[in-house]
């Protein structure tokens, strides 16, 4: 998807995202503050949220794996794409100190798409371990189901000459990582 791609929210989460772009652009053209608009895909790294799949389904995949739970992946074929937390902290650091910037919006991408199930394997891969269950698409989800979902930074990277630089395996394998040293902070604790 780029920019240009028509904008139609299918649940809360994307109304409140097109609302905030839409105060952004408000405050730009009203009052003529500096304002960027970017649009991020599914950021992921350490510390990202793993008590439930409230922010991100990754998290509760990775919670599903350090509990030795299999990881449950609704349908499987659906195609994403990932940010590094770093990746994207780079690209807001760019986008808040160049006030010539246009207000955009500006998607944030990248280069790798992967299906869900693919997703699932690779991070089981660098865990070391785990198994994986794929689960018919809940009926009741399926109305706000995004389907395939990747984005075009090319707008982004024009603009300010970012790209994505860390690849998703190193991501994956760096908030495993992390996730296995600080468990204790993250999980509910388990019984001995």
């Amino acid at each position: 998807m780029d920019e240009d791609h028509p904008v139609h929210p299918i649940d809360v989460n994307g109304i409140n995202k097109l609302s905030a772009e839409l105060y952004h652009r408000l405050y730009h053209e009203v009052y003529g503050l500096s304002t960027c608009v970017l649009r991020l895909t599914n950021t992921i790294g350490p510390r990202m949220r793993i008590r439930d799949a409230r922010q991100t389904f990754l998290g509760i995949w990775v919670r599903q794996l350090l509990e030795r739970q299999p990881i449950q992946v609704w349908g499987g074929d659906q195609l994403r794409d990932f940010n590094d937390v770093e990746d994207v902290v780079d690209a807001l650091l760019l986008a808040g100190s160049d006030p010539s910037l246009l207000p955009g919006p500006y998607n944030l991408g990248a280069p790798e798409t992967i299906s869900l199930r693919q997703l699932a394997e690779l991070l089981i891969e660098v865990h070391g371990g785990g198994h994986l269950e794929i689960l018919p698409f809940p009926e009741e989800r399926r109305r706000i189901d995004i389907g395939n979902y990747y984005s075009s930074y090319s707008r982004f990277e024009q603009a300010t000459g970012w790209s994505p630089s860390r690849p998703l395996r190193a991501t994956l394998q760096r908030t495993i990582t992390y996730y296995q040293q600080h468990a204790r902070h993250y999980l509910p604790v388990q019984p001995d």
